[in-house]
């Protein structure tokens, strides 16, 4: 048995050991994923691969419309991370307006459609990212992961982007959920801040809805909101949904009020989504429902109402 273990090492003399892998290379990778993947920095409320998108565009902004496509192959040279990944992040840039001006197909974030092919589509800095994201002057510089270039630490942004676009990310051992807020009250927060009043800051969601903020303790973990789509009552056998929860789709809102119904929870005749550029789902109830009671159906077994815990985790005071 002994000449048996021996032999195992194949004759090599330097064997490493699992232990040695976990306290090198995975703590290596741990801090990898956290800072260059998955969790967005203070100073400008950005991921790296959003940091390095913004700077590609910013490099080659001359006020006319790219091909997404030659957005991503230009982030290439700072993200050594595929054409994927980028893709998806540029596609959740350009569906929040803020930073992107967007022309075609991006996608419908009320459906979960996906954009059309990056061949398809194209998209510019907006003023607004122009006039508050950049400053080469103020900026810390690094070399990119080939030194071929320079790129951004983090970008100056005169603005809380990091609250104003929200941001999930799931690193090693770590994640963070911060919900995006309302840009003209983040504005009015900002100069409460300089002029040193107090202020008080609540998420604001695109999909719209009806939120409790109650336990929702400033966005630190421990905290949750819950949020309801609002339902209207067109006549006693429809009901119409103009808008939904955050985090949830017009076909995931649907399928759970189909599922809803397979198991006796409501009754309905059948749902029909007539989601364009604004949320319209009509539910046909079933003869003899009571609306009302349909309502509180929908809000107590289906996604028209959902329980969401932020969690706010960024990277402070990063030395490159």
């Amino acid at each position: 048995m002994s000449e048996e273990i021996k032999d195992s090492t194949l004759g090599l003399s330097n064997v490493n050991h699992l232990e040695k892998l976990y306290d090198g290379w995975f703590l290596d990778y741990a801090s990898y994923v956290i800072l260059d993947r998955a969790v967005p920095y203070y100073e400008d409320g950005l991921k790296p691969v959003q940091r390095r998108i913004l700077h590609s565009l910013f490099e080659n902004h001359d006020g006319r419309y790219q091909k997404v496509a030659t957005i991503v192959g230009r982030t290439m040279a700072y993200h050594p991370h595929g054409d994927a990944s980028i893709g998806d992040a540029l596609v959740g840039l350009g569906q929040k307006n803020l930073l992107i001006d967007t022309q075609g197909n991006w996608g419908n974030p009320y459906t979960g459609d996906r954009a059309a092919a990056p061949r398809y589509i194209e998209g510019r800095l907006t003023p607004f990212a122009v006039d508050v994201v950049f400053n080469p002057e103020t900026t810390e510089w690094i070399p990119s992961y080939d030194g071929r270039s320079q790129e951004p630490v983090t970008l100056p942004v005169k603005f809380p982007l990091l609250l104003a676009q929200g941001v999930d990310g799931i690193a090693v051992g770590l994640s963070t959920s911060i919900l995006p807020h309302n840009f003209r009250e983040l504005c009015e927060a900002s100069i409460a801040i300089l002029k040193g009043k107090k202020f008080t800051l609540y998420p604001d969601f695109f999909t719209g809805g009806i939120i409790d903020v109650s336990e929702y303790n400033d966005g630190q973990r421990g905290g949750k909101v819950r949020v309801r789509a609002k339902i209207e009552k067109v006549d006693n056998k429809t009901l119409a949904i103009r808008e939904i929860p955050y985090g949830t789709t017009t076909v995931s809102l649907i399928e759970s009020i189909v599922k809803a119904n397979d198991k006796g929870k409501i009754k309905i005749k059948h749902v029909d989504d007539n989601t364009s550029k604004e949320v319209e789902i009509l539910v046909h109830l079933q003869p003899g429902t009571d609306p009302q009671v349909a309502i509180n159906a929908l809000y107590t077994f289906t996604d028209c109402e959902k329980s969401i815990s932020p969690c706010t985790c960024v990277i402070v005071e990063f030395s490159a």
